[in-house]
Parts: C-alpha cells; structure tokens; sequence
C-alpha cells in the first residue's frame, strides 16, 4: 500500500502527499492516526461527519498547501451539519482567495480526537548524517518554544527512551500539577516505528506527526505530513 500510495503521487509529479495519503502510509508502519476522509462536496462532507459523529474538524486536502491553517483551510470542533457546511464553503473560498493556483482534490473530514498532551515526531534528511528523527513537545509549543531532541537513524531503544526524557518538558508527560501521566513506553515505541519506517521507505524525505495526541493508554496522530524525494 504504501508503494502504491507513493508510485501514485510520483506519476503525478507531486512530492507532497496528502493528508489523507500520509495518514494511510503512516498506519501502514503501525502509527495509529484519527480517522479521515475525503469529502468532495459539501453534501459529502455532512454525510461523513454524520458517519463519524460530531464533533468533527475540516481541512483543505490540496498538494500544494503545507500549512493548511495559515491558508484558513481548517475549521475544528464542528458540533451540527450545518457548522460543517458552513465551514466546507468558508474554507474554498478563504483558499481560493490565498492560493488560486492551488489545485484542490476536496475537504478532509475527521472524528475530533479527545484531548491530550501534544507531542511530534519528525523526520528530516541532513546532508552529512541522512535521516535525522525529532522528539518534542507539539502543536504550536513546537515553534514558539523549540523544546526538541533529534538522533540519528537507525535508532535503538535506549536512543528512543533519551529523546522522550532529555526535552524540557518531560514533566508535562509524568504528569505535571495533577494531569494525568501518558504512557511514555508507547511513545518511545512510536519513535522505533517511524525510525523503522524512514529506514524501510528511503523515498520519504520529509515526515511530520503534529500534533500527536499522548495519552495514559496510548497516542494517536491527529495531523501527518510526508514529503517525498525527488524523482530520479
């Protein structure tokens, strides 16, 4: 699947993949990602967020826009059919505007994961060292505060357990001031399958999990990103 995924895109001269794409080819190495789909009308979209059950979160699925939100292509925490078809429009049109060029393949709609503590894993190549994988608090924490550690690929488990406890804000995971403790051994878990993952799909030049949702019992990834090589 995931070689599918990526001939397709290439056959198509795109390098980024899309939302959805990426979530598929993230869940192929074992990372569990909230549940997405396509939605080309806004008719559709209503239909998939009754199938879902609300609330539920729209984003512009476009190979052409990386950051979705500064495009105002994202509309989160929509309650009733109408806030969805609402937000479909609002948001073709607020893309529309920023990026006429954009080719656009519809609106993604997605089940509102439960709230947790948001954390990335990243993934980029570094000239000298190759794949380099990224560990840090996430959401917008990950711009305004930088709290990240990296290791190189292949990474082994002691490598895994280092990254989750040299960032800063390692308290926030155990715990801090009576939030509830995530599961720090899945998390370490998750950095061995994307380590795994960059390994296995040399083609992958980019990836990006932001935000992951930690949880007590787990992690999901609420968002995914990957970005290809070029051609040869």
């Amino acid at each position: 699947m995931t070689k599918q995924i990526i001939d397709k895109a290439r056959s198509e001269g795109r390098t980024v993949l899309t939302e959805i794409e990426s979530k598929e080819v993230v869940k192929q190495a074992g990372i569990s990602t909230i549940d997405t789909k396509l939605a080309t009308s806004k008719e559709e979209a209503i239909s998939i967020s009754r199938q879902f059950g609300f609330p539920v979160g729209l984003k512009i699925a476009s190979p052409d826009i990386v950051h979705k939100s500064d495009a105002g292509g994202v509309k989160l925490g929509l309650k009733t059919a109408k806030q969805v078809g609402k937000a479909y429009e609002e948001i073709l049109e607020a893309v529309g505007q920023k990026h006429p060029r954009a080719r656009i393949q519809g609106v993604s709609v997605q089940k509102m994961a439960r709230p947790g503590v948001e954390v990335i894993i990243g993934m980029s190549k570094d000239d000298q060292f190759g794949p380099v994988l990224m560990f840090g608090l996430g959401g917008i924490l990950v711009e305004v505060l930088k709290d990240v550690s990296f290791r190189i690929v292949p990474l082994a488990k002691r490598d895994a357990a280092e990254m989750v406890s040299e960032i800063k804000g390692y308290p926030l995971l155990e715990g801090y001031r009576g939030q509830e403790a995530v599961d720090v051994s899945y998390l370490e878990g998750l950095l061995i399958k994307v380590s795994d993952f960059v390994e296995q799909n040399p083609e992958v030049k980019e990836l990006d999990l932001n935000p992951i949702f930690a949880y007590s019992d787990g992690a999901i990834a609420v968002d995914a990103r990957v970005i290809l090589e070029e051609a040869s």
